[in-house]
């Protein structure tokens, strides 16, 4: 490696310092405008119902979008993980404003999908401009890819320690450099604070309840953890499968969105399902202190893979905390363990097994309801990544590390016992 002076040091660090902030500011400006955007087509839909019958003609609208403007960006999430493993081109700008306006279409009539997919996308968009502006080498484009995820998660969110931690592990984490580490709390930073100065609010939720540690607790929270990594498990598979059928089944792209939106509005207007229609944040709200029926979960999930398998823009964290908070409150009826805590567990442990990223939820579980339930919402994570399959919602992901050597050795053994 060739020698650097004081002065080049100096200059390299300044300039990464300068693009942290330039991303955050510019990423957190992107969500904040996102949040109060989403939040508005959300109550008009509230408040206006029939709208949900308008759902196929959102779907038209972005079916022809990324159709003749976004092929290129139309992998959306995964396009960044490629990205990152191995570095073609610079991600258009046009991803961001086409998931987007994707995304609040798909709101404003009811699709059921979250938001951190838009987030994420605009984040990596936004920062992947800046390889022509400081005109950056391949290993620095997956810096700013890092950063550009983190950006957009850490502000969506509100929680920039689980943005920083989750950049880097969606990322496969033994790939990434101490440089990366370091940028990646910065940025997030940046953007939550560029959120804060806009000042939107994000959702609060709380434990009102955590149980004493003891031998008991600890073993429902292990049973808890599989049931919610099975539950991750089904999330993603059933994401894959609705994407597959509907790609085989309909082949023009832009007329899938509209016969899947006709099935959603039939579902969600039709039969008074639209508890399940975008966001469901009240309903996740409330399990925190409602017992949920049992089969909210899994009705959460079908919409969930139908709306994105069809073409729908948005994205999959928030419906997986719907999923989790309301398993978990639905096992309030047969677990020993308080209501709020359960929904919590939930909340973060069926998103780790779905995205592999357990130590970022981790600490998102302790953002969000604090240090006293770390230990449980640790084991539950931990337990969830382990029990949920190797294949995520972010079919580019690489996992690797200790769950894919245990998945080796069980494939291996099988394959042996098969012979």
């Amino acid at each position: 490696m060739a020698f650097q002076n004081p002065k080049q040091i100096a200059l390299t660090i300044f300039k990464w310092i300068l693009i942290c902030i330039l991303i955050g500011i510019f990423s957190g400006s992107a969500s904040a405008f996102f949040l109060v955007s989403l939040e508005w087509v959300t109550q008009f839909r509230i408040q206006h119902e029939w709208i949900i019958w308008f759902l196929p003609f959102g779907g038209l609208l972005i079916g022809l979008s990324y159709y003749y403007w976004g092929d290129s960006v139309v992998k959306g999430n995964n396009l960044l993980l490629e990205e990152y493993e191995n570095p073609q081109k610079v991600i258009p700008f046009k991803m961001a404003p086409l998931v987007l306006l994707g995304t609040l279409l798909t709101h404003l009539f009811g699709g059921s999908a979250g938001r951190e997919g838009t987030a994420v996308q605009m984040g990596g968009a936004i920062a992947d401009q800046f390889t022509k502006i400081f005109k950056l080498d391949n290993s620095e484009r997956k810096i700013l890819i890092i950063l550009g995820i983190s950006a957009g998660f850490a502000s969506v969110f509100g929680t920039p320690l689980a943005g920083a931690v989750f950049a880097l592990e969606v990322l496969y984490f033994s790939k990434i450099n101490f440089k990366s580490i370091f940028l990646s709390f910065l940025v997030a930073y940046a953007a939550y604070f560029t959120v804060e100065f806009w000042q939107v609010e994000h959702r609060q939720y709380y434990i009102s309840e955590v149980p004493e540690i003891s031998i008991e607790s600890i073993e429902w929270v292990v049973i808890l953890g599989i049931i919610f990594g099975l539950a991750s498990m089904l999330f993603a598979r059933s994401t894959h499968f609705w994407t597959f059928i509907f790609s085989k089944t309909i082949k023009y792209p832009p007329l899938r969105p509209v016969i899947g939106g006709i099935i959603l509005a039939i579902a969600f207007a039709g039969f008074g399902l639209t508890k399940f229609s975008g966001l469901g944040v009240p309903v996740i709200a409330e399990s925190f202190w409602t017992p949920n029926p049992w089969y909210d979960f899994l009705l959460k999930i079908l919409f969930t893979g139908f709306t994105l398998g069809a073409g729908f823009k948005g994205g999959e964290v928030t419906p997986l905390f719907f999923v989790g908070a309301t398993l978990g409150s639905a096992l309030y009826l047969i677990v020993p363990l308080p209501i709020g805590f359960l929904a919590g567990l939930g909340f973060v442990a069926v998103f780790s097994g779905a995205t592999h990223t357990p130590i970022a939820c981790t600490i998102m579980g302790m953002e969000l309801f604090g240090v006293q339930p770390g230990i449980f919402i640790a084991i539950a994570c931990t337990i969830a990544y382990f029990s949920s399959g190797s294949v995520g919602i972010y079919k580019s992901q690489i996992v690797k590390g200790a769950k894919f050597k245990l998945y080796q050795r069980i494939n291996s053994k099988f394959l042996k016992f098969k012979v």
